[in-house]
């Protein structure tokens, strides 16, 4: 395993940790819970075990792309910024994959207006995506 790697490995965990914490504090600041684990656990019939380390593997897979496909070829120089914009790019990955997810599996579907459940889901990969990209540039 290369040096690129391991570091993407590890601002994978660390920008998914500290999305996490984001989804477990929404309640809080007047948002519905936002439990990925939950649902995928419930959906594809897995442990909550299980559906967290798909949680954060799934992190971890973002961080590859981010290293491989997305910083060399944005010419964006604050890390901030490209992170932030990656952190977009992230919500319609997401979107796309929680659709193809539950074409395959009964994933419940999700409570709350669409509009309040893309505004938590930009927030939080917004967060995902300057955490990861910092983490990684040190």
């Amino acid at each position: 395993m290369n040096q690129d790697t391991s570091k993407s490995i590890f601002a994978g965990i660390i920008g998914t940790g500290t999305m996490t914490i984001s989804m477990l504090m929404a309640p809080n600041n007047g948002m519905r819970e936002m439990t990925l684990w939950k649902i995928l656990s419930v959906g594809m019939g897995v442990s909550v075990v299980v559906a967290w380390f798909l949680h954060f593997l799934i992190g971890i897979l973002f961080a590859l792309g981010y290293n491989c496909a997305f910083a060399p070829n944005f010419d964006i120089q604050s890390t901030w910024l490209k992170g932030a914009t990656f952190g977009i790019a992230a919500v319609g990955l997401s979107l796309i994959g929680m659709k193809i997810i539950g074409e395959i599996f009964d994933i419940p579907r999700l409570e709350g207006s669409m509009p309040m459940r893309l505004t938590a889901m930009l927030i939080g990969h917004v967060v995902f995506g300057v955490v990861m990209a910092k983490t990684m540039e040190e």
